[in-house]
């Protein structure tokens, strides 16, 4: 459906477009140093999973009608900016020991991964820019065009799991280093609850 040339091209554009500071990549860099690799990779799993949300709501035309409902972009960008100044808040009532050098536990890494799924599912930025992304790379001539976009979706999230798995597995080790260093803790969970607040608070004052 898609031309090998097309496609080449979408992977290299959504690659760039990952690797670019943002909330998705800042998640998953403070959860890697704070809880190591295996909390990184466990964060970028669920946002990643988002990213499934998000296609299937801009192929079947339901990013179309939030971007059209006022109300609806604002109830959700408002839910989201919400949900991660929650977030900020449970860094701050951390103890501040640093779990990197020790194994996460199962239900911490589940937690993680349903923590990044609510974070990229809650940010109406996000489909917007899912409802303005893949359609540039449809073969509209080919027909079946919401499953092109599903298919573009996957294409991206592969992608990007890649990409903050092995930004996880680096970010773990420099947490492994900074883990030995005493009372660096607190900062850090200082640290997670400030970007935390910054991109709540940034979500909150977004527009259309």
């Amino acid at each position: 459906m898609i031309e090998q040339s097309q496609l080449i091209y979408f992977i290299a554009a959504s690659a760039a477009l990952t690797f670019l500071p943002g909330p998705d990549i800042l998640f998953v860099l403070t959860q890697s140093i704070s809880q190591g690799k295996i909390a990184g990779i466990a964060t970028a799993t669920g946002l990643c999973t988002g990213i499934l949300v998000h296609t299937s709501a801009a192929a079947f035309g339901i990013s179309a009608l939030i971007y059209k409902s006022a109300l609806a972009f604002e109830i959700v960008k408002y839910a989201g900016a919400a949900y991660l100044l929650y977030l900020a808040w449970q860094a701050l009532r951390e103890s501040g020991e640093l779990v990197s050098s020790a194994p996460i536990r199962e239900r911490n890494s589940f937690a993680l991964y349903r923590r990044g799924i609510f974070m990229n599912v809650l940010n109406p930025k996000v489909a917007l820019f899912f409802l303005a992304f893949l359609p540039q790379f449809v073969n509209t001539g080919a027909g079946r065009v919401p499953m092109q976009m599903i298919f573009l979706g996957i294409v991206f999230l592969v992608q990007a799991w890649v990409i903050f798995s092995v930004i996880s597995v680096f970010a773990g080790a420099i947490g492994e280093k900074i883990v030995q260093r005493r009372g660096i803790g607190k900062y850090i969970s200082w640290g997670k609850a400030s970007i935390f607040t910054v991109i709540g608070v940034k979500l909150a004052l977004s527009h259309k």
